[in-house]
Protein backbone atom coordinates (compact mmCIF):
# COMPACT_ATOMS: atom_id res chain seq x y z
CA UNK A 1 0.00 0.00 0.00
CA UNK A 2 2.94 2.54 0.49
CA UNK A 3 3.94 2.16 -2.73
CA UNK A 4 0.48 3.57 -4.48
CA UNK A 5 0.68 6.73 -1.98
CA UNK A 6 4.47 7.05 -2.93
CA UNK A 7 3.11 7.17 -6.22
CA UNK A 8 0.20 9.66 -5.71
CA UNK A 9 2.80 11.96 -4.06
CA UNK A 10 5.17 11.83 -6.41
CA UNK A 11 2.76 12.75 -9.05
CA UNK A 12 1.44 15.55 -6.73
CA UNK A 13 4.87 16.83 -6.67
CA UNK A 14 4.84 16.61 -10.53
CA UNK A 15 1.26 18.27 -10.66
CA UNK A 16 2.62 21.26 -8.30
CA UNK A 17 5.43 21.95 -9.73
CA UNK A 18 4.03 22.13 -13.09
CA UNK A 19 1.71 24.49 -12.02
CA UNK A 20 4.27 26.69 -10.15
CA UNK A 21 6.23 26.81 -13.63
CA UNK A 22 2.99 27.71 -15.65
CA UNK A 23 1.78 30.69 -13.24
CA UNK A 24 5.34 32.03 -12.98
CA UNK A 25 6.56 31.73 -16.76
CA UNK A 26 3.03 30.41 -18.68
CA UNK A 27 4.47 27.43 -19.93
CA UNK A 28 1.95 24.54 -20.31
CA UNK A 29 2.61 20.83 -21.42
CA UNK A 30 2.68 20.89 -24.90
CA UNK A 31 -0.36 18.73 -25.33
CA UNK A 32 -2.31 21.10 -23.42
CA UNK A 33 -0.99 24.30 -24.88
CA UNK A 34 -3.50 25.27 -27.83
CA UNK A 35 -6.70 24.55 -25.53
CA UNK A 36 -5.31 26.66 -22.78
CA UNK A 37 -5.69 30.96 -22.70
CA UNK A 38 -5.27 31.33 -19.28
CA UNK A 39 -2.01 29.63 -18.25
CA UNK A 40 -1.99 31.31 -15.09
CA UNK A 41 -5.37 30.10 -13.90
CA UNK A 42 -4.32 26.61 -14.90
CA UNK A 43 -1.30 26.79 -13.21
CA UNK A 44 -3.38 27.58 -10.02
CA UNK A 45 -5.48 24.55 -10.89
CA UNK A 46 -2.60 22.75 -11.09
CA UNK A 47 -1.33 23.73 -7.68
CA UNK A 48 -5.18 23.06 -6.03
CA UNK A 49 -5.14 19.52 -7.61
CA UNK A 50 -1.77 18.50 -6.78
CA UNK A 51 -1.69 19.53 -3.22
CA UNK A 52 -3.68 17.56 -1.86
CA UNK A 53 -2.46 14.37 -3.14
CA UNK A 54 1.16 15.40 -1.30
CA UNK A 55 -0.64 16.55 1.94
CA UNK A 56 -2.78 13.38 1.77
CA UNK A 57 0.39 10.96 2.03
CA UNK A 58 1.97 13.44 4.62
CA UNK A 59 -0.53 12.64 6.70
CA UNK A 60 -0.05 8.68 5.55
CA UNK A 61 3.25 8.63 6.50
CA UNK A 62 2.70 10.57 9.55
CA UNK A 63 5.23 13.47 8.89
CA UNK A 64 2.50 15.60 9.87
CA UNK A 65 -0.43 14.95 12.90
CA UNK A 66 -3.51 13.66 10.70
CA UNK A 67 -6.93 15.69 11.44
CA UNK A 68 -10.43 13.45 11.72
CA UNK A 69 -11.16 11.66 8.63
CA UNK A 70 -13.93 14.16 7.48
CA UNK A 71 -11.61 17.03 7.43
CA UNK A 72 -9.37 15.29 5.20
CA UNK A 73 -11.99 14.05 3.19
CA UNK A 74 -14.27 17.00 2.50
CA UNK A 75 -10.71 19.27 2.65
CA UNK A 76 -8.93 17.53 -0.17
CA UNK A 77 -11.83 17.10 -2.24
CA UNK A 78 -12.82 20.86 -1.88
CA UNK A 79 -9.45 21.73 -3.07
CA UNK A 80 -9.56 18.95 -5.93
CA UNK A 81 -12.72 20.09 -7.46
CA UNK A 82 -12.13 23.92 -7.13
CA UNK A 83 -8.88 22.67 -9.07
CA UNK A 84 -10.42 20.94 -12.02
CA UNK A 85 -12.97 24.38 -12.11
CA UNK A 86 -9.93 26.58 -12.42
CA UNK A 87 -8.35 24.09 -15.26
CA UNK A 88 -11.71 24.42 -16.88
CA UNK A 89 -12.18 27.83 -16.65
CA UNK A 90 -8.53 28.35 -17.64
CA UNK A 91 -9.39 26.42 -21.41
CA UNK A 92 -12.69 28.53 -22.22
CA UNK A 93 -12.29 31.51 -24.38
CA UNK A 94 -12.66 35.09 -24.01
CA UNK A 95 -15.95 36.65 -24.69
CA UNK A 96 -15.70 39.62 -27.17
CA UNK A 97 -16.86 42.76 -26.10
CA UNK A 98 -18.94 44.57 -28.29
CA UNK A 99 -17.55 48.15 -28.80
CA UNK A 100 -20.86 50.76 -28.78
Amino acid sequence: MEWVVGVGMVLGLLAVALGMTSMRTGWTLPWVRRRVTRPRVYGLGGLLVGAPCVIQGLFYFHVVPSPSWEFRFFGTNALMFSGLILMGVSQMRPSRRRSV
